[in-house]
């Protein structure tokens, strides 16, 4: 005879209902507390709740479970009915039926539990060793040049990548280091694909990555290896495995887990269309900033200098700004001229590369056009920043010979009420009205004696 794993307490003559209902209970929940049970999901259904309902069974028995919510959003994988599964949990009566059913408080598909247990240990190793911190994630350069891709290159991965990066940005030279992405060497190829990129320092950013699958599928990129690889790479890497859904080791090694290879593409490179858009707005947000310290500077002009001093300035300024035209004309004709010869030979370049494929050529007259741009926008800085010394000391001229300056020395401007200026006692008889200007304001007087010294 099997003993029970506990002694229950004696019975009594006569149970009630509740009572053996409640000492069913008590003796279940303590002697089936943290069990595993294997069997095949039945009647699957996720109610408003949020709590899962289904039956477990085998070819002879079946028993109710629940799995509450808290509890559901953890599975790592989407239960349905036939799948076989092991559950976790403890069994309890419900008293008010008169049934028992299973607590399930965690649940994986069989066959993939030492799978999931592997996982978790070398997650929680590579963790404890610090290789996930955030501290030493690389950031992503915001526009790269070269991109390097490690996957296989059949499929539309790969093609799907593309496709999103042609789109985006042009001008980008890719590089794919091709290797099996599951199956037999292919941890040795994804490793040996980062390395490369790694070594040669050709690349701005890396992606690894391959379209989605199951457990067994993606377990490539569950090895220590390719997790170490990524981690020890001298550039930036995207990890694109999978779904959005599907988690693996090298997404938390990597730089920036992307939830699909599409969207890896997405992040690596920004669209052509937003950054001209921002280009723009910082165009204008420039403009108006010069225009309204321009505006500025002429009002201060104006309210310190006189008439002629300000016509003088001003005609100085217009004379600075005309030549500043003619050399802005002057610039972008020739820059305009070289433009278009440089197009021309772009042209020619890109009716050769489409020809022969010549990719490296193409990018290295893009340079020389980049240079030659740089270059001739030097110059043209350094003629107007020449330009302008030659303006500042006229301007500081002006400003020595202003009036203003000389009767802020105490001097004063004697003129009749007819405004001419008084240069002789005859030109101010006793009795005469006179104004007397002052540096900071004006006097009005009467001429008591006028007497002319002898010279």
């Amino acid at each position: 005879m099997t003993s029970l794993p506990f002694d229950p307490p004696p019975p009594p003559e006569v149970y009630s209902v509740t009572s053996l209902t409640g000492e069913i209970h008590r003796l279940l929940s303590r002697g089936f507390d943290g069990i595993k049970v294997a069997g095949e999901i039945s009647g699957w259904k996720v109610w408003a709740s949020g709590h899962a309902y289904f039956t477990l069974k085998d070819q002879q028995a079946q028993i109710r479970c629940v799995l509450f919510r808290n509890s559901l959003r953890y599975l790592r994988f989407k239960p349905q009915d036939g799948v076989a599964v092991i559950a976790r949990g403890s069994v309890e009566v419900r008293a008010e039926r008169g049934e028992y059913q299973l607590l399930v408080s965690g649940m994986e598909p069989q066959g993939l539990g030492r799978l999931y247990e592997l996982f978790e240990q070398l997650k929680e190793k590579l963790r404890a060793e610090g290789l996930f911190d955030e501290s030493i994630k690389r950031p992503l350069p915001a526009f790269p040049r070269r991109i390097g891709i490690v996957t296989s290159p059949h499929g539309a991965v790969i093609r799907d990548m593309l496709s999103v990066l042609r789109r985006r940005w042009l001008g980008l030279h890719i590089r794919l280091y091709p290797t099996p992405v599951q199956g037999s060497g292919s941890v040795e190829g994804i490793v040996a694909g980062l390395r490369w990129f790694s070594d040669s320092g050709w690349p701005d950013v890396v992606i690894v990555g391959r379209g989605g699958g199951s457990l067994e599928d993606l377990w490539s990129f569950n090895d220590e290896r390719v997790a170490r690889a990524i981690a020890s790479s001298s550039v930036p890497v995207i990890s694109a495995v999978g779904h959005e859904t599907d988690f693996t080791i090298a997404d938390f090694a990597a730089d920036l887990r992307a939830p699909t290879p599409s969207a890896a593409a997405e992040v690596v490179v920004p669209e052509r269309g937003e950054v001209l858009l921002r280009v723009a707005s910082a165009q204008q947000r420039c403009s108006r900033a010069v225009h309204f310290r321009l505006s500025q500077l002429a009002r201060r002009l104006e309210q310190r200098g006189v008439d002629r001093s300000r016509r003088l300035l001003e005609l100085r300024i217009h004379r600075g700004q005309q030549r500043t035209d003619e050399l802005d004309y002057d610039m972008r004709t020739r820059l305009g001229r070289t433009l278009q010869l440089r197009r021309q030979r772009w042209l020619q370049l890109d009716a050769r590369l489409r020809a022969r494929d010549l990719r490296v050529r193409l990018a290295k007259a893009g340079e020389r056009l980049r240079v030659a741009s740089h270059r001739l926008t030097a110059a043209l800085s350094q003629r107007i920043g020449r330009a302008a010394a030659r303006h500042a000391p006229v301007a500081s001229q002006l400003e020595a010979l202003s009036p203003l300056r000389v009767l802020e020395r105490g001097y004063s401007i004697v003129q009749t009420l007819d405004g001419r200026v008084v240069r002789r006692a005859a030109d101010a008889p006793a009795g005469a009205s006179i104004r007397v200007r002052m540096h900071d304001g004006r006097l009005e007087a009467e001429v008591r004696e006028s007497r002319s010294d002898p010279t």
